[in-house]
């Protein structure tokens, strides 16, 4: 059921857990990810993030995701991840993603502003809902290591409130400690600074760099108003484990049975944060 980032965290907001958003890059990510949220019947988001095009164009797996979430048999919201171009971000749109997030968090607030108030008028043409982001989240979103001081990135609270005060966006990925790609070390959450944004802003906000958190920090990130956590990385490197293993001990000669193997292990790891972030 293809719905959009506002209808499956209307109900995340009302009865107080989060929605994991996945990127799926290509077809094993994706069924893995639809599979785990129909066995747990929880809804879910499947992401397609622009750093991927290169190995993973929009034009070839963008139609993909939607159709899939259209035979899903839980709520799919399909969502366009850290779209750094317009015309990007109306590509997937176009294609039928009922969520697209803008993010120029890069640039100056004024661009950012600017650019996401326009996401939010291309957005409307098509009844899809808008994420931005203020603050800049360490790592990359590719899966390489992290090495960067957070605490210099973190999102300040008042500059949030204006932020959403003035682009009208539906949900606000916030830095307060989580990075992109595979954690050196523990991170460190603030919660105190994401309790203050949620009591500014009243929007759902968006844990990045989710996959490495321990399931005690996503609870109590969920308990101060997170509603959407992105994961990756752990998933993904789930699956090259399964392959490794499988070629280690196994004499493999098709490529088939190295997918399916990539495959379970992944679906069983969406399925542990699920049922984390579900509170289940």
């Amino acid at each position: 059921m293809l719905v959009t980032l506002n209808e499956v965290l209307e109900s995340a907001e009302k009865e107080n857990y989060a929605v994991g958003a996945f990127n799926t890059p290509n077809f094993e990510c994706l069924m893995a990810v639809l599979h785990a949220a129909e066995k747990l019947n929880v809804p879910v988001i499947i992401s397609h993030a622009e750093l991927h095009e290169q190995i993973s164009p929009l034009s070839e797996i963008g139609s993909v995701m939607v159709l899939k979430a259209k035979e899903a048999k839980v709520p799919v919201c399909v969502h366009l991840d850290h779209g750094e171009t317009l015309d990007y971000l109306q590509r997937a749109l176009d294609m039928g993603f009922t969520s697209i997030m803008y993010d120029g968090s890069r640039l100056s607030y004024d661009e950012n502003v600017a650019n996401t108030k326009k996401a939010v008028e291309m957005a409307k043409k098509t009844g899809a809902s808008v994420e931005a982001e203020i603050g800049v989240l360490g790592g990359h979103e590719a899966g390489t290591e992290m090495d960067v001081k957070m605490e210099d990135l973190y999102t300040a609270p008042a500059i949030a409130k204006a932020f959403v005060e003035e682009t009208k966006i539906d949900a606000l990925a916030a830095s307060f400690g989580t990075a992109h790609g595979i954690y050196k070390v523990k991170p460190k959450l603030d919660f105190e600074r994401i309790e203050e944004i949620k009591a500014l802003v009243n929007i759902p906000l968006v844990m990045h760099g989710g996959s490495g958190v321990s399931p005690e920090d996503y609870t109590t990130a969920i308990s101060k108003g997170v509603r959407k956590i992105n994961y990756y990385s752990y998933m993904a490197r789930e699956g090259v484990t399964a392959t490794e293993n499988l070629l280690k001990t196994k004499d493999i000669t098709f490529f088939h049975d190295i997918a399916v193997a990539a495959r379970e292990a992944m679906e069983e790891d969406v399925m542990r944060a699920m049922k984390v972030f579900s509170q289940k």
